[in-house]
């Protein structure tokens, strides 16, 4: 598909020409022309290296004439070939002695294009790994220098070699390819090593039941050159001073005297290995030291003797928990083997409960007396293992047959009282209902000893605060209740003592017993003593309660009920807190006329409190209710007022006296007052010329009103306050002078008879520094009702404190 060339031509007389391509019969078509146009296109791919010249016969014609002309057309090469090996596969034998840098084979490769992809050079793969090396150019392999070739290490090397072209154009880039092969080196040996003693080092024995000619060992030795070996001759070089000999051929060596003849019990005999050539010349050899060692036959296993000969069972008794590290003296054991040597040793040891012995010695040789020593006192125990049984077990080391023996050992023990009573639990826990009657039972208490005998009996007893009204059985540990006790949940609930459960040795252990006393419903609910007579106001409840004394729930909880009422239905009760309250239609008193013709109002009311118990109980009582209406005024002048309304002229009377009283007390506060300022005024010492004072401080003897208590508590008292820069001395002197407490002044009239009560502040009356402080009080005080005396009397003193306080900030001279 390719446009490679174009034709052109022309006709003389102008006429339009066409153009054709023709080939010689058996020729390949490569190329094809347009008739028109002339352009010649490649039709079939090309390769130089099958033809290099393509023949045509290229034509034009106007149609009525034709020219041909046999055309030559050169192929031009491109590097489109890989270099091949050729002669493969490549195997080289080389013997192992060749000295390195030797040629030992050619590599050749060809490359079917011309010029430089034509061209190839050779290298070898992982040149560093490799012992050769290549010519580049003419592909020669060598071995490297410094490098020699060993068929004992290794018999075959693996080299590969890569041919490379010079690279050309194909299709436009420049390619270069490559070929790679494989040639295998097979080392040959030669006999330049010695014989080798495989199996090294080589022992033998010959045992006391050997027959005289019995072979021992073989020893083995090989050519060290395994390509081409030569026979192995042997022989016995020194060392078996006449007892032994060794097959020239095979390497058997033989004993050849009885064993009781051999007078030494190890032989070390130097054994020579020669190379044999085929020609029969002794070429090289090589050396092994062989050891035979003539031992005993091990046949005699290890044996326990007694005091009276072998014995295989032996037998003490002791006492439980004897001191760690001592010495079981009644067992006398002895251990022997008549075998010699490594036969006569074994090891001895014992089987059975770990830890709790141990026996010396632990390896033996030929005989010793054998120690059991205690190593666990605490597994050595009476109430665990009546009887300890091990076996004593002799057993060979290093020999074979491991041949063994064993002794039983049976340990009977006798028992100690080393154990404590110890209770099923550290305490207990029991009830009891109050009205239990005395020696009722009430809770057992367990305690075990495993010691055996007396020792593992149990007396018990109790102790402590909580035990005056319990006994124990001492046997059986049953707790019950002393004979004359009586039980009382209200007056005591809980009791806690101590159990002591002892052996006969007096060792013993404690445990805490809690009793509670269950309450049993005994008690009735008892009112309050005032619950005969209650006020009620309208809209407001009144509350009845009864206590039972029983300690717990449900027998101590009341509930409450209107047993009998006159009417019926003009009181409700609540069930839990006992409160008696009017029925909801009932807001006056006026309702309260209409339902009875009772002017005054007072009920007679049946009330039950009856508890929860099982059996319950109940108590009654009579109520009087007086109902009355809310009034506007509250307090003890409210309740005055309402209890004169029928008697005025007491009312104004009590109200009269009470402003006398008042009246009166301010009149003494008053003269007290003028007589203490008048004494503070006398002239002062003359120091006081020179003295300056610091800062002047205001002097105020403050004076409040204290409470005045009364049935009606319409007023409060006076109270005199004194500051305490007040009390210090005028003159600056140390002698002090101390001012009397001025009597209670009068309190201000009460407010009337109908005022509401409320939260107002009321009044402190100054008495030295002219300030009025108000003072919040619980009852309300007016201003209005002030006698004009009162009113006179606070306008001079405040005028007298006016001018002393102006005399005291003058500065002194």
């Amino acid at each position: 598909g390719t446009h490679v060339y174009t034709l052109n031509g022309t006709d003389p007389e102008g006429d339009p020409v066409t153009y054709g391509l023709a080939y010689e019969a058996g020729s390949r078509r490569y190329f094809s022309v347009d008739k028109n146009l002339g352009n010649v296109t490649l039709i079939e791919e090309l390769d130089r290296e099958k033809e290099d010249e393509i023949e045509v016969i290229v034509s034009i014609s106007d149609g009525l004439s034709t020219v041909s002309e046999k055309v030559r057309i050169l192929v031009m090469d491109a590097n489109d070939e890989s270099p091949e090996f050729i002669n493969t596969p490549y195997i080289v034998q080389v013997p192992e002695n060749v000295p390195s840098g030797s040629s030992i084979f050619k590599i050749e490769a060809i490359d079917k294009d011309t010029g430089s992809g034509g061209s190839i050079t050779y290298f070898l793969q992982n040149i560093h790994a490799n012992k050769f090396t290549i010519d580049r150019h003419s592909g020669v392999l060598r071995i490297k220098t410094g490098v020699t070739l060993d068929y004992e290490k290794s018999r075959t090397h693996f080299v590969v070699v890569v041919a490379k072209d010079g690279g050309g154009k194909l299709r436009g880039d420049n390619k270069v390819f490559s070929a790679t092969t494989t040639v295998t080196v097979n080392v040959e040996d030669v006999q330049d090593t010695p014989p080798m003693f495989i199996g090294t080092p080589y022992y033998g024995y010959v045992y006391e039941d050997t027959l005289a000619g019995s072979e021992v060992l073989t020893v083995v030795a090989l050519d060290g050159d395994r390509g081409k070996p030569n026979s192995i001759h042997y022989c016995i070089v020194n060392g078996d001073e006449g007892s032994f000999e060794i097959s020239n051929t095979t390497g058997a060596i033989s004993v050849i005297k009885s064993p009781n003849q051999l007078k030494k019990e190890v032989y070390e005999l130097k054994v020579q290995a020669s190379e044999v050539s085929q020609e029969g010349d002794i070429s090289v050899y090589a050396f092994a030291m062989v050891t035979i060692r003539v031992v005993d036959l091990n046949n005699h296993p290890p044996t326990f003797y007694g005091e009276n000969g072998p014995q295989n069972r032996f037998e003490l008794t002791m006492y439980e928990h004897p001191p760690e590290g001592e010495i079981l003296r009644g067992l006398k054991i002895t251990v022997n083997d008549s075998d010699q040597g490594a036969n006569a040793k074994f090891n001895l040891r014992l089987v059975g409960p770990g830890g709790v012995f141990r026996v010396v010695p632990q390896t033996v040789l030929n005989e010793a007396q054998v120690t059991i020593i205690v190593e666990n006192s605490a597994s050595i125990d009476y109430e665990k293992f009546k009887v300890l049984t091990f076996k004593l077990l002799a057993i060979e080391v290093n020999t074979p047959e491991k041949f063994s023996s064993t002794a039983d050992v049976v340990i009977r023990l006798l028992d100690t009282n080393d154990n404590v009573p110890k209770f099923s639990s550290d305490y207990y826990i029991a009830r009891i209902p109050e009205n239990s009657p005395g020696g009722s039972n009430v809770v057992a208490v367990t305690a075990t000893d495993p010691d055996s005998g007396l020792w593992g009996e149990v007396k018990y007893s109790i102790y402590g605060t909580g035990a005056d009204l319990f006994l124990i059985h001492p046997s059986t540990g049953i707790i019950y209740t002393q004979p004359w006790a009586v039980l009382d949940a209200e007056v005591n609930s809980k009791y806690n003592f101590y159990v002591k459960a002892e052996d006969a040795d007096g060792k013993y252990s404690l445990a805490e017993v809690f009793i509670t006393v269950l309450d049993v419903n005994d008690h009735s609910p008892e009112f309050n003593e005032n619950i005969q007579e209650k006020t009620m106001i309208i809209g407001s409840p009144v509350k009845i309660e009864a206590i039972d004394q029983d300690a717990e729930e449900p027998n101590n909880i009341v509930d409450y009920s209107i047993m009998q009422a006159d009417p019926a239905n003009v009181f409700d009760i609540d069930q839990s807190t006992g409160e008696i309250k009017l029925k909801s239609y009932i807001r006056s008193l006026d309702i309260i006329h209409n339902i009875t013709k009772n002017k005054d109002c007072i009920w007679s009311v049946v009330v039950q409190a009856k508890d929860r118990g099982s059996p319950s109980f109940s108590t009654t009582a009579v109520l009087k209710i007086d109902i009355t209406e809310e009034t506007l005024h509250k307090g003890p002048m409210a309740a005055f007022l309402m209890q004169t309304k029928d008697n005025p002229m007491k009312a104004l009377g009590v109200l009269a006296g009470v402003m006398g009283i008042m009246v009166l007390i301010t009149i003494m506060i008053s003269t007290a007052m003028f007589w203490r300022n008048k004494r503070s005024n006398k002239i002062m010492p003359v120091r006081r010329i020179i003295k300056k004072r610091q800062t002047p401080q205001s002097r105020t003897v403050r004076m409040e009103w204290l409470k005045f208590k009364r049935p009606s508590n319409a007023a409060e008292k006076f109270v005199v306050e004194d500051d305490a820069k007040s009390l210090q001395n005028e003159n600056s002197n140390n002698n002090i002078q101390v001012t009397p407490v001025p009597p209670s002044a009068p309190l201000p009239p009460p407010p009337p008879a109908l005022a509401p009560r409320g939260d107002t502040p009321g009044w402190r009356v100054p008495t030295v520094s002219g300030s009025l402080t108000p003072k919040f009080i619980n009852k309300q005080v007016k201003k209005r009702g002030h006698g004009s005396a009162h009113n006179a009397l606070v306008s001079e003193l405040k005028m007298k404190f006016e001018k002393r306080n102006a005399a005291i900030s003058e500065p002194h001279i």
